[in-house]
């Protein structure tokens, strides 16, 4: 771990400079301090003393398509240990989750097709994600939200229920004048009203992410919707900042396009400065994590001056295996330390 002195001239002064003006504007530093993991990655049993010294606020917990599996793991005695000791620690506890296909599960095809999304040749297809027009689509989607919710409660009142993971949505003739994130958010706003009814703190993340990063236009977020902007194909070799050429898939302007729709006070940034899972293309062995304590806190910086001040970042792969192949994750306190320099 790196004394002070060592982590200073790690990063460039300029760079920790302008985050800590931009966040000291910004009015009070970074709300959400957070990492996001998935259950396999608590083989390193003591993930939550670690978030608490590094001075994280936040973990949440992910799984790529199955709420089912967060369940299980959450009733288990290796989650329910890890939940005690969040809890214990002050740390609150979020569910990041692709939920769709257990939010409309796919058995129903067989006896209501039209639930599903039709696809490029004109058949309902139950490979991914809605009809967001279909009122019992969203009905179904909204009363499992609800049962889902009743086993897996954030500690923070916010909620993740994402689509499927870069799927298409549907082109029947009522869907196919709405982009992707406009078709999202019709599934969101309904979710949300659904949430609210059975916990009144409860807001909503609209992901933009992947085919829903362009912001919604014909659609309005209900009040709660929350944007949580997840720019997973930036580069990690230079600040965001740099990558600001609108022809560029997550280049910054995408965000700031967002933010016209989404308040800046409540959205949310999903990044992967620590997702280890990302460096190694999501395959192990692990590679080591590439980190760059000067990247973040220039990206700190961009994210401050736009008023935001929620943040997480994937750290998936950073368990058990990953520690005994490169010894002590090191970046953690130093990417907790960043994010406190605003505090």
């Amino acid at each position: 771990m790196l004394d002070r002195r060592s982590f200073l001239a790690a990063v460039p002064a300029a760079a920790l400079a302008a985050g800590s003006r931009a966040v000291a504007m910004a009015g009070g530093g970074f709300s959400t301090r957070g990492v996001v993991l998935t259950p396999e990655d608590f083989s390193l049993a003591d993930w939550p003393e670690r978030a608490r010294r590094a001075g994280l606020t936040t973990i949440g917990i992910h799984h790529q398509n199955s709420p089912r599996a967060v369940v299980a793991w959450a009733a288990s005695d290796a989650g329910s240990r890890v939940l005690e000791a969040c809890d214990r620690l002050g740390l609150e506890v979020e569910y990041e989750l692709h939920a769709m296909k257990e939010l409309l599960p796919r058995d129903l095809f067989a006896q209501e097709p039209a639930l599903f999304r039709l696809d490029a040749d004109g058949r309902r297809n139950p490979d991914a994600n809605c009809c967001p027009h279909s009122a019992r689509a969203l009905e179904v989607i909204a009363e499992n939200a609800v049962a889902i919710a009743a086993k897996l409660r954030p500690t923070t009142g916010r909620y993740f229920y994402w689509g499927d993971d870069g799927l298409p949505w549907c082109a029947c003739p009522e869907c196919r004048g709405l982009s992707p994130s406009e078709q999202a958010l019709l599934v969101e706003n309904r979710i949300l009203r659904a949430l609210k009814a059975v916990d009144p703190r409860a807001t909503l993340a609209h992901l933009a992410y992947h085919d829903t990063l362009p912001p919604p236009r014909k659609v309005a977020p209900e009040p709660g919707i929350f944007l949580e902007y997840a720019p997973i194909h930036r580069s990690y070799d230079e600040p965001y900042d740099r990558q600001a050429d609108p022809s560029r898939r997550d280049g910054l302007p995408m965000l700031d396009a967002n933010l016209e729709v989404f308040p800046a006070a409540t959205a949310r940034v999903l990044e992967y400065w620590l997702d280890v899972s990302l460096f190694s293309r999501w395959k192990r062995p692990a590679a080591k994590l590439p980190w760059r304590p000067d990247v973040l806190a220039a990206d700190l910086a961009t994210y401050a001056a736009r008023g935001i001040r929620h943040v997480a970042s994937f750290a998936v792969y950073v368990d058990a295996a990953y520690v005994q192949r490169y010894g002590d994750p090191a970046f953690l306190a130093e990417y907790g330390a960043i994010l406190a320099r605003g505090g």
